[in-house]
């Protein structure tokens, strides 16, 4: 019987929760203020949390939450009590890395699933089963691992043990994200969710008897990124994760915009669902315009990551800069007899190149004959923030997106 992966995306608050449910996510991953690996979003307030919940399951869709830092003695003391209101608000499954929170998760919530995170390190066939033991429903594997690595361990481990690969997102230059360099150099621990991102940064070097002479330690008019990696993009061979037999395929991002988890998780529902729709055929030629959505978005240049192997990863970019050639402007409140009602959330004018796209995934070329404000004037620009107006448009259904093009390809 055909096994359908599920498609996890990022959630960082209750809005990005929304878009991607819209958006195609079989299931979404979010955090409360502690606990989790990401605390520069806005995270979830309990009952921000019970409201995703609900939310999200009248949809279908699941909720997990990460509890995967590495809690401090003083924090476990708070542990419980976090796992409580979330086994309160709902959620299908707890995300952890440290033993300590699986035993507590256990617990004080021993209906509710755990996954070991990617923070845990599983690399082999050996640690997963291990996980497994210890009560673990799904592993999130390790970012090293080759798709011939990720097959290896789907045939020697339980078939209910549950695998979770990153498919798409930014890539740390410790691969799985067990670093010490932003604690070092800044004093805020990524191992806490607290990473100041030292590996972005550019790099001279300097010699101990010529203060202030600084050095360039590679080649490149842009100065030396040594740390820096590219981004994994992997929908062009989505077909050979899921034959691998990954189970749930994971969008990194719980610090990005809505409009960023909603444009990559339309993009890879499709992907997804053109997979589906073929499953055992031998080639997968994954439609263009599927591509075309994840350049919508900013990032930096794209990757394979490791799975087939080390040597071809391209792991290393020359520039901090992210590509940014299309630029969010505005969301889709509602539709009535060809006219959207729009709210600002970034400058265009009339003559720009913009483009509408629904959550199908389905990208809609725009040129409106007129814009009116709020009050009813017509306007040449939205440059207000926030402000709300009117187009001219196709069909567009609400939480439609409106994007503007800012470069030329």
């Amino acid at each position: 019987m055909l096994e359908i992966p599920e498609l996890l995306a990022p959630a960082g608050d209750l809005e990005r929760l929304r878009y991607a449910v819209c958006y195609g996510a079989d299931a979404v991953y979010c955090a409360l203020p502690e606990f989790g690996m990401r605390s520069a979003p806005a995270n979830f307030t309990p009952e921000e949390l019970a409201d995703g919940v609900i939310y999200a399951h009248a949809r279908g869709r699941k909720v997990y939450l990460t509890l995967n830092t590495l809690p401090t003695n003083e924090e476990a003391d708070r542990l419980p009590d976090a796992i409580r209101q979330a086994a309160a608000a709902g959620v299908d499954a707890f995300i952890v890395a440290d033993l300590g929170v699986l035993d507590a998760c256990k617990t004080y919530a021993p209906d509710i699933d755990v996954h070991m995170s990617t923070q845990t390190g599983i690399t082999n066939y050996a640690s997963a089963i291990a996980c497994h033991k210890m009560g673990a429903k799904r592993v999130v594997l390790a970012r090293e691992l080759s798709l011939t690595d990720i097959a290896v361990i789907r045939d020697k481990t339980p078939p209910e043990l549950e695998l979770e690969a990153f498919v798409h997102g930014a890539m740390c230059m410790s691969v799985s994200g067990r670093c010490l360099l932003s604690n070092y150099l800044t004093g805020r621990d990524a191992n806490r969710g607290q990473c100041a991102q030292p590996c972005r940064w550019k790099y001279y070097l300097t010699e101990e008897t010529r203060p202030g002479q600084l050095y360039e330690i590679g080649e490149g008019e842009g100065g030396s990124y040594i740390l820096n990696a590219n981004d994994l993009c992997t929908a062009p061979f989505l077909d050979l994760i899921c034959k691998a037999g990954v189970d749930s395929l994971k969008i990194e991002g719980r610090a990005k915009t809505f409009y960023y988890v909603a444009s990559v998780t339309a993009a890879y529902r499709r992907a997804l669902d053109q997979y589906l729709a073929d499953p055992f055929a031998e080639d997968f030629d994954l439609a263009p315009e599927v591509f075309t959505e994840l350049t919508r978005t900013s990032h930096r240049p794209y990757s394979p990551g490791f799975y087939f192997g080390a040597d071809k990863a391209h792991q290393n970019t020359s520039s901090a800069a992210y590509i940014r050639e299309w630029e969010f402007v505005g969301t889709v409140d509602g539709w009535e007899n060809g006219v959207a009602s729009c709210q600002q959330r970034g400058k265009w004018s009339l003559g720009d190149t913009i483009e509408a796209l629904t959550p199908d995934g389905s990208s809609i070329p725009l040129t409106p004959a007129w814009i009116h404000n709020e009050a009813g004037e017509e306007v040449t620009s939205t440059p207000h923030a926030m402000e709300k107006y009117t187009i001219p448009t196709p069909e567009l259904p609400p939480m439609s997106l409106l994007r503007r093009h800012t470069a030329e390809g």
